[in-house]
């Protein structure tokens, strides 16, 4: 769910929260019942992240955590919000600030500061600014932030300096701080408190016990609800360093609480800022020892690789039964079937063990039940699954939420890509039962009319109105921009179905399943024959959007189609044809392909799914102009993408931009709300890189194939060192030029072949 409107918010009780209301100025629109009231300063404000699984914390640039409801401002964990404020003063004023800049692999925050000019009332100035360094810096673990800050004193003196952090705890759910208005809440505790330490304490109306713990490494002078103050004396050039871990969760959720249970008069040496910044360094390169390592010849295109990388390492969250990467932050840290599904593919041939994780995990809360509340049938894969009181009380419908219809034929296409990419039969059998269930689904509650085309109507009136990867209420319409009716059958689901169909198929014939390989390869032939007939437009040289509830099609330009022709569920001429029109001037913008053509009645730039620019959406399109001869298209996304990123000056891409044409000398216009880090979009750079080097690979004859590969002259060289095939390994470097790509093998391991088609 990726919701949104136009309605203000109401003030909660007293004694709900400490922090106080702000009004919000913008409403920006992110889908349909649910929406994101954003302070018109949050467009202005330069944040910072830390994330890792299902915690986060964002900041601004000074690494304060600025008290403003409506932005997503705090330290996050499993949708509530435990720490609303956080911000540092040195003698009752904000610090200068110097710099702000996150470690290389996004583990660390490290903000510097300095005072301002210190005096009495009658204007003498007793101490000058850039007198005193602060250098402050965050950490993140599972439900735990760790702050430290140094005070460095560079005077040739003593120097008494009055300190203070000023906190603030509102538990509020993070639907509550994307605008949902809640007319009740629990009861916010007295807090515990001691010398060294703070416990604050809410009991929600769900009756769970939600707690955010402070403890501090050197008591403070003065401690309460609102502060901790420091009165500091510095002897001439000299440092001191004072840290603070702040621990939440929910007492009544085991997955929900930190690792340390125990209250202790301070935090012992396993407890500090260094040991969980060297926890969460030994984290990142554990999971990246297992992910083909991908460099660039050109420093650019490394960094945004390596950012890219950084994001998808803070989304990724583990559990006994494996890995898989949620959705984003801030709005959508938590599973998401579409999102998690889609990274998974673009990842597949880097990082296998990330699709194993997702579909593990995918299967583990596969829907059991009709229960209309929830949009849920027997073998439908969960679209979104929420933890907060919200959720838990049901004033969301998305506790565990199945309302997208695209989930489940997207689960069964990452199985089947993930057996013949891996050659693990092992999981495939382990996964089989709920293969059955996904596919029966379709037969059963996908398409209950019998036409072959899996379609949607929602089943709660809370729930999505749209069910595609567009699920905003406006998202879906005909040239007149009438709203389509449902059920709906989306183009780019058949797509899916018919890749669902096709992998699926060659995954049961190893397994010696020949009636259901069969039984599959025939329904996607006819798939692709009454595709041609109800959703090809020949007329327009594009695919319809939709179908809508007449069988009526959708006789509108959207990205929508270039779905199809990365599923090859488009003949060669329907593909050459959508190819043009794709990167045509309606479409492209000269950063990527728009959601939705400039012509169409419903285009806007600034919208959500009607005409903005999504980096996932672009991986998806690069991947299927790369069926074109040339890969002309491809090669224009992925400059258009590359260009973007570096524009944005946020390192790696966002979840989406504005759809406004390129202009000479101008950047991509940013989308206010967007997240980031976002997966599927930080994974898009992986689903272009399988595009231009035509890679794929054959788990079962161990086999890598890089079917005519292209590399423009401006990457350079592209080398891809540790790619597992099969039992065993293969490295390689492409290097671009005016001539062409050229393939050189720099290392191999295990019974491998590497096959190089031109």
């Amino acid at each position: 769910m990726k919701p949104s409107s136009e309605s203000g918010r109401t003030t909660p009780p007293s004694g709900r929260r400490t922090s106080a209301l702000k009004p919000a100025k913008t409403v920006l629109k992110v889908g349909s019942t649910f929406y994101i009231l954003a302070s018109s300063l949050s467009s202005r404000r330069t944040t910072r992240v830390l994330a890792d699984g299902h915690s986060f914390a964002i900041f601004d640039a000074g690494g304060d955590i600025v008290e403003s409801p409506l932005e997503a401002l705090g330290l996050f964990h499993r949708d509530t919000r435990y720490l609303s404020r956080f911000e540092l003063r040195v003698a009752g004023q904000t610090p200068y600030f110097l710099n702000s800049f996150l470690s290389d692999d996004k583990a660390q925050l490290r903000v510097n500061l300095t005072n301002p000019d210190l005096g009495d009332h009658g204007g003498t100035i007793d101490l000058p600014r850039n007198s005193i360094q602060l250098q402050r810096s965050w950490a993140l673990g599972p439900a735990t932030l760790f702050h430290r800050l140094v005070v460095r004193n560079y005077t040739q003196a003593p120097v008494s300096l009055d300190l203070e952090f000023r906190f603030g705890v509102d538990f509020a759910d993070l639907f509550e701080v994307r605008g949902v208005k809640r007319l009740h809440h629990g009861e916010m505790l007295t807090p515990e408190r001691r010398k060294d330490r703070i416990k604050f304490l809410y009991r929600g109306l769900d009756q769970a016990m939600r707690f955010s713990a402070f403890h501090f490494s050197r008591p403070p002078t003065a401690l309460d609800a609102k502060r901790a103050a420091y009165a500091l004396k510095l002897e001439a050039e000299s440092d001191l360093a004072l840290e603070l871990r702040i621990e939440c969760g929910n007492e009544g959720d085991p997955d929900s609480i930190p690792l340390r249970t125990k209250d202790t008069t301070a935090p012992s040496s396993s407890e500090s800022f260094d040991h969980a910044l060297a926890a969460r360094h030994a984290q990142v390169a554990h999971a990246e020892a297992g992910w083909a390592k991908v460099t660039a010849g050109n420093e650019l295109i490394n960094s945004l690789l390596r950012h890219s990388e950084c994001d998808l390492m803070s989304l990724m969250t583990h559990d006994a039964r494996g890995t898989y990467i949620m959705a984003g932050i801030p709005w959508f840290a938590t599973l998401f079937g579409r999102d998690s599904i889609i990274t998974a593919l673009s990842m597949l041939p880097f990082s296998p063990g990330v699709a194993a994780g997702t579909l593990r995990t995918l299967a583990r809360f596969q829907g059991t039940e009709v229960n209309a509340d929830r949009d849920e049938q027997p073998g439908k894969i969960v679209h979104e699954m929420r933890f907060g009181e919200m959720a838990v009380l049901h004033e969301i419908p998305f506790g565990r939420y199945y309302g997208s219809v695209d989930s489940t034929p997207l689960f069964l296409w990452l199985y089947g890509r993930y057996v013949a990419t891996t050659g693990d039969l092992k999981l495939a059998a382990e996964l089989w039962p709920h293969i059955e269930r996904a596919l029966e689904w379709i037969d059963k509650y996908g398409d209950p009319d019998g036409d072959g085309y899996v379609e949607y109507m929602r089943e709660t009136p809370q729930g999505l109105s749209n069910q595609g990867w567009k699920d905003s209420f406006d998202s879906i319409s005909h040239a007149d921009g009438t709203l389509a009716r449902a059920p709906i059958a989306l183009c780019e689901v058949q797509g899916y179905l018919y890749a669902a169909y096709t992998s699926v198929a060659d995954a049961a014939a190893r397994m010696n399943r020949n009636a259901v390989a069969s039984r599959l390869a025939d329904r996607a032939r006819a798939l692709k024959i009454a595709f041609a007939r109800d959703f090809w437009l020949d007329d327009e040289g594009m695919v319809a959007l939709a179908l809508d509830g007449d069988k009526k099609p959708c006789r509108v330009m959207a990205s929508n189609g270039a779905h199809c022709l990365a599923t090859g569920l488009l003949d060669a001429h329907q593909s050459a044809t959508l190819a043009k029109r794709l990167m045509a001037n309606d479409m492209f913008s000269g950063w990527g392909v728009r959601t939705l053509s400039t012509t169409a009645r419903r285009y806007n730039p600034m919208s959500y799914h009607n005409g903005s620019v999504w980096p996932h959406d672009n991986g998806i399109a690069a991947l299927g102009l790369a069926r074109i001869p040339g890969r002309d298209g491809t090669l224009r996304i992925m400059r258009g993408m590359f260009d973007s990123a570096i524009e944005l000056h946020a390192g790696s891409l966002p979840e989406l931009f504005c759809g406004f044409t390129r202009e000479a000398n101008l950047g991509p216009v940013p989308y206010p709300v967007a997240c980031h880090p976002q997966a599927w979009a930080a994974a898009s750079v992986m689903m272009m890189l399988q595009a231009i080097l035509g890679l794929r690979l054959d788990g079962f004859e161990r086999r890598l194939v890089l079917d005519s590969p292209v590399l423009p002259e401006w990457i350079g060289s592209l080398s891809i060192e540790g790619m597992r095939v099969g039992t065993g390994s293969a490295s390689f470097t492409v290097r671009g030029s005016s001539k062409g790509a050229t393939v050189e093998i720099t290392d191999k391991s295990g019974p491998v072949s590497i096959e190089v088609k031109s």
